[in-house]
């Protein structure tokens, strides 16, 4: 370890106990995607005890967005923070460990970011669950600058990279008329009638959808009494698939399968987008060498994956800028989405989880602003 990597990781101690009562704090009030008004408020307020940190707070058009620099040198390396929670289940996906690794790995190169000729920047992203927030930010102007960017995710194993899968989601409702399902059930159009044959041709279609494409949704509502022909129906349904091209046709399956339910029953149909659609990942093969590299020093074992699955917003900036997405083990935690995960993320496994993120960015970002030709290829873009 070089003399520059010794000291952040001698710095770390210094914070240790202020990242982690953030990443608990966090936990202990979880809030969804475009609500993280305490969560947001809280990544400020650290920052700004940042020495030489630049912060705002409410970014364009989003409130809860967050953005700092420090340093003022040409190549500028961005740290994204994630910090919304799952409805219900609170952070089982762990961004409070996300938000407070990020913290901790700019915290600790503010310090030398003059010395490494950089400039740090931690970006607070909202909404990744659900919202696409690094997109709606891509397309504002925050990440514009960015020569490389990086975060670290919570697992279930030590990963140099995540395979997310593209993904896209929809509302859908039908709407028919309602009438008495007894007496005058002719007069009626059965919005449910017109789910239930979408849920029929969804399930037909799935044996000829293309490798890596998938289908899956919930129905959220349909009818208010069994003697009422219902007027309503409604639901959120997700697509997923290797790449953003795939993405697009299993769309189409998708609508189709829903355009039979309107056809079928005379149900008029809503069909639209929920949020803008996750790309799949481009992750940068040199930058998760040294990222695994710098968690094989504090004892981590990392491996690629091998495995596609879930969706991340992480993957769209991945297609405008060298970006790393690793994974860290928290141990005997149950899969990510569980509730059990939720209680992990603020356990011994999270705590380490908060360290290893930190020191593996920030000694990464050592080593790519001293590589000269790491430096180069970053800057040359």
């Amino acid at each position: 370890m070089n003399e520059l990597k010794k000291r952040l990781h001698d710095s770390y101690a210094d914070i240790a106990d202020g990242l982690l009562a953030f990443s608990h704090r966090l936990h202990e009030s979880p809030e969804t995607g475009f609500e993280e008004f305490k969560a947001s408020a809280w990544l400020a307020e650290e920052l700004r005890a940042v020495p030489g940190a630049r912060v705002v707070h409410g970014l364009g058009e989003l409130p809860t967005a967050v953005r700092a620099d420090a340093g003022s040198g040409p190549l500028v390396v961005t740290i994204c923070a994630e910090y919304d929670a799952l409805p219900g289940v609170g952070h089982a996906c762990g961004h409070n460990i996300i938000a407070a690794g990020a913290l901790g790995a700019f915290t600790l190169l503010a310090g030398v970011a003059d010395e490494l000729d950089v400039t740090v920047r931690l970006l607070g992203t909202p909404a990744e669950e659900s919202g696409g927030g690094k997109i709606l930010m891509l397309e504002q102007g925050d990440f514009d600058g960015t020569h490389a960017a990086m975060m670290v995710h919570p697992g279930n194993a030590d990963r140099t990279n995540m395979l997310p899968l593209a993904c896209a989601g929809f509302d859908v409702r039908y709407r028919g008329r309602s009438a008495h399902a007894s007496a005058q059930p002719h007069q009626g159009v059965n919005a449910l009638d017109a789910m239930t044959v979408a849920l029929t041709a969804i399930g037909l279609a799935r044996q000829q959808l293309e490798p890596g494409q998938q289908i899956h949704g919930c129905v959220a509502g349909a009818g208010t009494a069994p003697n009422v022909i219902p007027e309503s129906a409604a639901g959120q349904w997700m697509v997923r698939a290797d790449d953003l091209e795939s993405l697009s046709r299993v769309e189409a399956v998708l609508r189709r399968c829903f355009e039979a339910g309107a056809v079928a029953t005379g149900a008029e149909l809503e069909f639209t987008p929920s949020d803008p659609p996750y790309a799949e990942m481009r992750g940068d093969a040199r930058m998760e060498e040294l990222f695994r590299d710098n968690a094989a020093e504090l004892g981590r074992a990392l491996v690629p994956e091998d495995t596609r699955g879930g969706s991340t917003d992480m993957a769209n900036v991945s297609h405008h800028f060298p970006t790393i997405h690793p994974m860290l083990d928290l141990g005997d935690a149950p899969p990510i989405h569980h509730p059990a995960f939720a209680e992990a993320a603020a356990g011994p496994g999270g705590d380490r989880a908060v360290r290893d993120a930190a020191l593996g960015m920030a000694c990464t970002v050592v080593d790519l602003a001293t590589d000269p030709a790491e430096r180069q290829r970053l800057l040359a873009g």
